[in-house]
This record gives C-alpha cells, sequence and structure tokens, in this order.
C-alpha cells in the first residue's frame, strides 16, 4: 500500500517518460501493462484494468435474445478521456451529472500511446469526452417522439447549415436531461484523431480549415428555450442569429475560437444584448 501511494504520488511526473518507453519498446510496454495508471475525474488512479471494470459497472445492460447475441459481435469497452480541463468543463459537468467517469490525458504522448493500446487490446476503445452523447445523458423519448425530433432535425440542419455557411456539419436534436444545456458539439474520435495528424504533418501555409470541420455533429437540446424558438419560429428574423450563437457557444467548450470566429461571436453577442434593451 505504501509502495503504491509512493507511485501515485510521482506518477505525474514519471508518465511521460514511461509512456514513451513503452511505444518505443514492446517488451517493456508488456512488462509495464498492469503499471500504467489512469487519473480519473474524481483525481483517483486506476490501472487499465480498472478502468475496463469500472466501466462495465457503468454500461447498461440490454436484454437479447440468444439469437440476437450470436449475430452481434461484443461491443467494445470505451473509455473516455479528457484533454483540456478547463476547455471540456461542460462535459465533465454533464459526466459527473450522469455519473459517468473519465481519465485525464493531457500530455501529447498520450495520442500515440492509447492508439497502441487498442492495438493490443481488441476489447477497448479510448474515446475524448466530447465524441459523442451517450443515452446516459438523454430523456426516455417515446419512439414517435424521437421520429418528431428526426423529422424537425432534418429542417433545422438546413437552417444550421445556411446559417453557418457549411454543408458539411449535422445536426440532431435531442431531449437532453440537463435542461440549462442549449447545445453541444459532438465530433467522431476518428475524424478528430484524423485532424490532429494532418495538422501535425501540415505543410507550411497550408489551409487546414477544411480539416476542422469534418466529423461536427450539433446537439440542440429539445428541452431548451432557444432551441424551442427555433422550431416554433423557422423562419423567423433572428432565427439565423440564434443557430450562430449556439454554434458558437458549443465549439467553445470543444475548441478555442478562431479570430475572425471570436470577432463575430462578441459582435453577435452585443447585438443580442441589444434586442433585450428593445
Amino acid at each position: 500500500k505504501t509502495d503504491r501511494e509512493s507511485y501515485e504520488k510521482y506518477w505525474d511526473d514519471i508518465s511521460p517518460f514511461i509512456k514513451f518507453g513503452c511505444i518505443k519498446d514492446a517488451k517493456f510496454g508488456e512488462k509495464m501493462n498492469d503499471y500504467i495508471l489512469f487519473k480519473n475525474l474524481d483525481g483517483k488512479y486506476l490501472t487499465l484494468k480498472d478502468c475496463i471494470e469500472e466501466n462495465k459497472k457503468e454500461e447498461k445492460t440490454e436484454e437479447k435474445t440468444s439469437e440476437e447475441s450470436k449475430n452481434e459481435e461484443p461491443e467494445k469497452t470505451v473509455i473516455y478521456y479528457v484533454t483540456d480541463e478547463v476547455q471540456q468543463s461542460q462535459y465533465i459537468n454533464m459526466f459527473k451529472a450522469a455519473k459517468m467517469d473519465a481519465v485525464m490525458l493531457t500530455d501529447r504522448i498520450d495520442q500515440p500511446f492509447i492508439s497502441q493500446l487498442e492495438a493490443k487490446n481488441e476489447g477497448i476503445h479510448f474515446a475524448r469526452i466530447d465524441a459523442d452523447l451517450t443515452d446516459a445523458f438523454k430523456a426516455k423519448t417515446s419512439k414517435k417522439t424521437q421520429e418528431e425530433l428526426n423529422a424537425q432535425a432534418e429542417k433545422v440542419e438546413k437552417l444550421v447549415q445556411k446559417a453557418l455557411k457549411n454543408d458539411k456539419i449535422k445536426v440532431k436534436i435531442e431531449k437532453l436531461k440537463n435542461k440549462k444545456v442549449s447545445s453541444v458539439l459532438t465530433v467522431s474520435e476518428e475524424s478528430r484523431r484524423m485532424q490532429d495528424m494532418m495538422k501535425m504533418y501540415a505543410m507550411p501555409g497550408m489551409d487546414m480549415g477544411a480539416y476542422g470541420k469534418e466529423g461536427e455533429t450539433l446537439v440542440l437540446n429539445a428541452n431548451h428555450p432557444l432551441v424551442q424558438y427555433i422550431l416554433e419560429n423557422e423562419k423567423g428574423e433572428n432565427v439565423e442569429m440564434i443557430c450562430e450563437q449556439l454554434y458558437d457557444l458549443a465549439l467553445l467548450q470543444h475548441a478555442p475560437l478562431e479570430p475572425e470566429a471570436m470577432s463575430k461571436f462578441v459582435a453577435r453577442s452585443n447585438d443580442i444584448m441589444m434586442l433585450l434593451t428593445r
């Protein structure tokens, strides 16, 4: 116990060197497999085995017939991670409210390291905390209600694409449990890793703007008044402005705004406050 406490105390300082050693030397990686630690949202240190066990407890098991079980491939255990505690604070709060956990992976070495772990352990998959919204964040809805939301999402998607001048972005409308959250931006793990790789190997002067928009999905909360306003006033004069604002608010919790986008966001925020004075 004392050795474990001492090990945890120094782990944050030595972890980048150990992870680098695991990537460079396969034999060293095998020896260290049970000694790699991951710090969770509560500051507790877990081994990979602990992370898998914790995730299994969180997963909701659905009843399936034996025939379905035979035909379907076993699902991978998803381990969610955080790269920036401040930037991804909204997602962290949502995870905590849903009693879900994630681990802190804030070093540059972590990305190639988890790719190696996934290659060696076929049953696990790492996903950044903002990669998707699980059912744990969504309020229960009937099949009919969900079909209506999907139909509305198709209409709103066109509005958002027009407002943002971006025909690649996807839009979903979900009833989230947290009614204070108006919008959330998700980027699939695969798309984001590809973006990171392209940025790393980009040629000087190469425009990376297009890569940053791939795989984005704007999730609008049907329980929030702003989203309800859009659904009820599709042709309203302020709808496009609200769509832009909802996107930027979601993007701010995902990544910093580009200088031009930040200028537009500030100007738009002033316009919205002026509307309140009328």
